[in-house]
């Protein structure tokens, strides 16, 4: 009885093996490469002035939490000036109107038939604090340039955007050039603090006059080199859609009085019982809708092992998923979320708070929605004592945008252009955008910084020590203009 028993489970395991082998070996990548679409043409990229621009272009101090300064505004208006002296021939052509310090451009295309399309960027750029000036290898405003690179707040976030398409632009009108189809572009003053009075402004604005674009094109990711480590060639994750964004209140709370006669059940005991159950119970997550696309285009890369797990998902998802929430970039890709970034309780050490609140922030992916999310909370949560309420306005999360449209295999051939044998992807960005914005008129919506990134430049964004490569702004020019020449009506 025993050798049958055992006899048959070997013959399940041969199988087992069997089904794992074939299943890996049929395992591969969809193909994002452009079809029916030649090599677009090339230009030739100025370098020097690029780079002298975009050096310039990084000592206007354009912060947009600090707005509400006269000062600061002027900063705003000084660099808006400057694009408008430094890039002549664009505004000899285009037409430019404002949405408050936000300037919308029109390309006029040759088609007037044909739907326009929206490239953007934006230009304002978050605190570089004084506390922090010291660690940076060139102040953060003076727009250094050595050998490499150049240095300094907003190169990666968001200035190579707002001066790789004006450069663009500037190169193919110097040589007679019209698109097809007309082009807008809308450079946003506020991105960094939701921007709402400019990207939603001008949306707003086109929104009335039944502006409605094929395609739009903002930041998000990029080219990642070894980010992703066991891939032969870097991924370019054209992202296809992004989160949403809510922040909630966590207030418990609680009888105060002396902190020398403590009750049994505290606000701060509550809400940190509270913190502690949302941290071990995250939204659920998993490998479907944006997140299963992203990676079901590099899982095919991997090494065997890998391929194994992402090929036979129908036995190994729970292992996969496992491993996957156990890293923050691609737990991040999984799921929606959970951040506690703020505590506020007591004024003073010996009193005994009637109120205590935690301020928890959520970027809601696409399969989530700010309902769900806040009913999620209160069901972890569990305590009638403890409530919960929305803080600020909520963003929901993005529509998903087709991989397969002409839009995005503009990017991609543009993409391949730019920047040679890379591994096409669409992706999902995790943080927030003006899309959310560009969205609302524009039938799909795409996300893409033309740069390279490895594992030591995450922390540059919005960090210590950004800079962009000189090779790097070079690509862009020629990323944008590949996508200008590209666009055909």
């Amino acid at each position: 009885m025993i050798k049958k028993v055992l006899k048959y489970l070997g013959l399940a395991l041969v199988a087992l093996i069997a089904v794992l082998a074939v299943k890996t070996a049929l395992y591969k990548a969809p193909n994002y490469a452009p079809t029916g679409r030649d090599d677009l043409a090339t230009v030739n990229v100025n370098v020097e002035r690029i780079v002298s621009n975009m050096g310039q272009a990084v000592t206007f101090e354009t912060v947009a939490h600090h707005l509400a300064d006269p000062l600061v505004e002027g900063q705003f208006l000084g660099f808006l000036e400057w694009i408008e002296a430094t890039y002549p021939g664009v505004h000899a052509v285009m037409s430019r109107e404002m949405a408050n310090l936000t300037p919308i451009y029109r390309w006029e295309g040759k088609n007037q038939d044909a739907q326009p399309v929206l490239m953007t960027g934006h230009y304002d750029v978050v605190p570089a604090p004084d506390a922090e000036r010291d660690r940076w290898e060139h102040a953060p405003f003076a727009g250094v340039t050595d050998a490499e690179f150049v240095w300094g707040r907003g190169t990666i976030d968001d200035k190579i955007g707002v001066v790789g398409l004006l450069e663009a632009a500037e190169t193919l009108i110097a040589g007679g050039f019209q698109p097809e189809r007309t082009i807008y572009f809308i450079f946003g003053h506020d991105e960094e603090i939701g921007g709402q009075k400019g990207a939603g402004t001008a949306v707003d604005m086109l929104a009335e006059r039944g502006v409605q674009m094929e395609w739009s094109l903002d930041e998000g990711s990029m080219v990642l080199d070894d980010v992703l480590p066991g891939l032969p060639a870097p991924v370019a994750s054209i992202n296809v859609a992004e989160k949403g964004y809510v922040t909630l209140n966590i207030t418990a709370k609680a009888t105060g009085g002396h902190s020398s006669l403590p009750p049994a059940d505290t606000a701060v005991g509550a809400l940190a019982v509270a913190i502690e159950r949302l941290m071990a119970n995250p939204v659920p997550g998993g490998l479907t809708d944006a997140s299963a696309e992203f990676f079901d285009s590099v899982a095919p890369e991997f090494g065997l092992a890998e391929r194994v797990l992402f090929a036979n998902q129908w036995l190994f998802r729970p292992v996969l998923e496992g491993i996957l929430s156990g890293s923050g970039p691609t737990n991040a890709m999984l799921r929606t979320t959970t951040a506690p970034t703020m505590l506020q309780a007591s004024l003073t050490e010996n009193v005994l708070p009637t109120e205590a609140v935690a301020v928890v922030n959520f970027r809601i992916h696409p399969r989530d929605t700010v309902e769900s999310i806040v009913a999620h909370v209160e069901t972890v949560i569990d305590n009638p004592n403890v409530a919960v309420s929305l803080r600020g306005n909520p963003t929901h999360p993005s529509p998903v945008s087709s991989a397969q449209s002409e839009g995005f295999q503009l990017l991609a051939q543009a993409t391949l252009g730019a920047f040679g044998d890379v591994i096409l992807v669409p992706g999902l960005t995790v943080a927030g955008t003006d899309s959310k914005h560009f969205s609302k008129i524009s039938d799909d919506s795409y996300r893409f910084n033309p740069m390279t990134f490895g594992p030591d430049d995450l922390s540059r964004i919005h960090g210590i020590n950004e800079r962009v490569s000189i090779a790097d702004l070079e690509r862009a020019v020629q990323f944008y203009a590949q996508i200008m020449m590209g666009v055909d009506g």
